[in-house]
């Protein structure tokens, strides 16, 4: 019953921003660990942003400060606002969680959405 959908991916050139959403379904993101994972082609999936249920976030040290994430609990919707993209961050990006308040590290992820396209362009 669970579903995640992400939405806002697109085509950028390096330095510009895009804002990603993950609307989740049946499943309350203030009460889980939620979490941003890419994978890029021919590459090894890795996490990219998790928070806990209590809005606490923690970051890949790949991303050097440029992604923030974020919820709206009324509207149980995910958002990752990436800034100062880098051809290195193209990827398909996904929305990912598990039950539980604790998120101390991007595994055993249950549900996951279908993911939303980033290309970045030099």
């Amino acid at each position: 019953q669970v579903r995640l959908v992400e939405s806002g991916g697109g085509s950028v050139q390096a330095g510009g921003s895009l804002r990603l959403s993950c609307t989740v379904s049946r499943y309350s993101i203030n009460a889980n660990c939620m979490a941003w994972f890419r994978q890029a082609p021919g590459k090894e999936r890795e996490g990219v942003a998790r928070m806990n249920s209590a809005g606490m976030s923690a970051y890949a040290d790949s991303i050097e400060g440029r992604f923030t994430m974020s919820r709206d609990n009324a509207k149980n919707i995910l958002y990752l606002q990436m800034d100062s993209l880098k051809p290195e961050d193209t990827a398909m990006y996904y929305c990912a969680a598990r039950s539980g308040p604790y998120c101390l590290e991007f595994m055993d992820m249950r549900y996951w959405g279908k993911g939303t396209l980033v290309t970045v362009s030099s």
